[in-house]
């Protein structure tokens, strides 16, 4: 690879990078093809893009970035993958899915929000951490308990005076 297309890598990384909030760092070396298929073909049917990085590339494209990795660089040795999703827990979900046929993918560590997690003991957790849309649907759940519970007093009260 030339200087130029090293650069150019570079920048075409570093604009990924900064465009999302959910990035996992995994390690997927040993898998066979069949295996890597059926991970690349999970992926994107959970709108996941995985990618194969070189360290370095990588290194360089998060320090040039304008989000703070904090220690995550730290994990780049190895082969790595990139994993970009948009929620949260998806690639997490994933790579635990996989772990069940196997000792890999293993996660080297995952940048969510602001946020970063070092090493695979970080899987059950990261896995389950609620997507926004189950919080937000939580949350209104939680709103329209009490308002529920209200119209059904009001309910029973209609009853109890039209029986009388």
């Amino acid at each position: 690879m030339t200087k130029e297309e090293k650069s150019i890598a570079i920048e075409n990384l570093t604009a990924q990078l900064e465009g999302v909030n959910v990035i996992y760092l995994t390690d997927i070396s040993g898998l066979n093809a069949d295996t890597t298929t059926s991970l690349r073909r999970a992926c994107f049917k959970a709108g996941i893009k995985l990618e194969v990085v070189k360290n370095t590339l990588l290194a360089k494209a998060m320090e040039s970035s304008e989000i703070n990795f904090g220690e995550l660089p730290t994990v780049l040795k190895g082969n790595t993958s990139i994993m970009i999703a948009d929620v949260a827990n998806a690639p997490a979900k994933i790579i635990k899915d996989f772990r069940k046929k196997g000792l890999k993918p293993i996660l080297k560590g995952a940048y969510i929000t602001e946020d970063i997690y070092i090493g695979d003991e970080n899987l059950d957790s990261l896995a389950a951490m609620k997507s926004r849309t189950e919080m937000i649907g939580e949350i209104i759940g939680l709103l329209q308990s009490p308002a529920q519970r209200v119209i059904a007093a009001l309910q029973n009260q209609n009853k109890e005076e039209a029986a009388e």
